[in-house]
C-alpha cells in the first residue's frame, strides 16, 4: 500500500503514529523542535500516551523536552492526552480555540458527551483525559502570529468540522488536523470526517478556502501524514464532501431511518476507498467510522431544515 509521508516534513517536523487500536497510520502527531523545546500538534488521546513517547523516543526526544501543545481542537482523539502530559512537564502550554479552552480546564461535560456514544468502551479506546489549569492554556481565536523559540507562524480559524477548529501554518508546513480530511493513502481522495455536533458545510468550504490560499508546500494531516499542498487534495475533499452529505440529506428527504442511510452511505464509502487503496476501508473505519459521519451529516441536515433555510444537493444555501 502506497503510504503517506512518515519521516522529516517541509519545516523540520516529524511525523508520530500513534497506532491507534495497534492500528498503524491512523491517528498521527507531529513534533517540531522550535529551539525552546518541542512543540506538539495535536496528542492524540490518552490511551496512546506510550505511543507518543516511543515515537519522540525514536527521535532522541522525550515528554520532558516539550513545551509547546498546539491543538487544531479538542476532540478525544486529537487532545485526549494534553492533560496528562502537562502534569508531567511543568514547563509546557497548551494552545486551544477559544470556544474549546473551557472543555480543557473541565473536561467532565465533553467525557459525559462521549460516554453516551462509546459506554464501556471509553478506557480502551480514549484512556484518561486529565483537566488542565487555565493558567496553562494559550487562548486563540484564530488569526494570531505564534512565535514559538525560533519558530513563527499563525494560528488559523478553520470550523466547519468543528467550530473551535484551528489550523496551525508554521514554516512551509500547514497542520489541518481534521479540516484537511482523512486521507490515509497517497492514492486516496480525501473524505471529511463530519461527527456530531458541530459540522457545517458552508464554513468547512470557507475555510477550504483559507487553507488553499496559504503560502505553504505540505500538508499534514492527523489522520493521515503529509501531503503537497496541492489544488487537487481541495478540489477532491470537497466533492466528496458534498456527494457525502447529499446522500445523507435525500435519504432524509425520502423518509430513510438513519440505519438504511448508513448502511448505503457506508456502501458507497467503502467501495471507493477499496478502488482507490485495496485493504484501506478497514482502516479507514478506525480513523471515522461511517456511522459518525452520517450522525453528523443528518445533525446538520436537522438543523439547516429549523433554520427554515434549503440547500440543494450540492449543498449551496438557498
Amino acid at each position: 500500500m502506497s503510504a503517506p509521508t512518515t519521516g522529516l516534513v517541509a519545516s523540520g517536523a516529524w511525523v508520530i503514529d500513534l497506532q491507534f487500536q495497534e492500528q498503524a497510520g491512523v491517528i498521527a502527531s507531529y513534533a517540531l523542535d522550535t529551539g525552546d523545546g518541542l512543540a506538539l500538534v495535536d496528542v492524540g488521546p490518552g490511551s496512546t500516551l506510550g505511543a507518543l513517547e516511543a515515537g519522540l523516543a525514536g527521535h532522541g526526544a522525550s515528554l520532558a523536552d516539550v513545551r509547546h501543545v498546539l491543538l487544531t481542537h479538542i476532540h478525544l482523539d486529537h487532545a485526549g492526552a494534553a492533560g496528562t502530559l502537562l502534569e508531567r512537564v511543568p514547563r509546557a502550554r497548551t494552545y486551544v480555540h477559544e470556544r474549546g479552552a473551557a472543555h480543557l480546564s473541565r473536561p467532565s461535560r465533553l467525557l459525559a458527551s462521549a460516554a453516551q456514544i462509546y459506554g464501556d468502551q471509553m478506557e480502551r479506546l480514549w484512556g484518561e483525559m486529565r483537566p488542565i489549569e487555565p493558567d496553562r492554556l494559550t487562548v486563540l481565536s484564530g488569526g494570531e502570529g505564534l512565535r514559538l523559540g525560533q519558530l513563527e507562524g499563525q494560528a488559523l480559524a478553520t470550523p466547519g468540522h468543528a467550530v473551535h477548529h484551528l489550523a496551525y501554518h508554521l514554516g512551509d508546513d500547514l497542520f489541518v488536523g481534521d479540516v484537511g480530511g482523512i486521507r490515509l493513502d497517497a492514492r486516496q481522495t480525501p473524505r471529511a470526517p463530519t461527527p456530531p455536533p458541530d459540522i457545517d458545510l458552508p464554513a468547512w468550504r470557507r475555510s477550504v478556502e483559507v487553507l488553499r490560499a496559504r503560502d505553504a508546500r505540505t500538508l499534514s494531516l492527523a489522520h493521515f501524514g503529509s501531503y503537497p499542498q496541492e489544488a487537487a487534495h481541495w478540489d477532491g475533499l470537497l466533492d466528496t464532501l458534498e456527494r457525502d452529505a447529499a446522500l445523507v440529506g435525500e435519504g432524509l428527504g425520502a423518509g430513510q431511518g438513519l440505519e438504511e442511510i448508513t448502511e448505503r452511505f457506508t456502501e458507497h464509502l467503502f467501495a471507493d476507498l477499496e478502488a482507490q487503496a485495496p485493504g484501506l476501508p478497514e482502516r479507514f473505519g478506525f480513523a471515522c467510522p461511517p456511522w459518525m459521519s452520517v450522525q453528523g451529516l443528518a445533525r446538520y441536515w436537522g438543523r439547516a431544515a429549523a433554520r427554515g433555510g434549503s440547500e440543494g444537493t450540492r449543498g449551496e444555501e438557498g
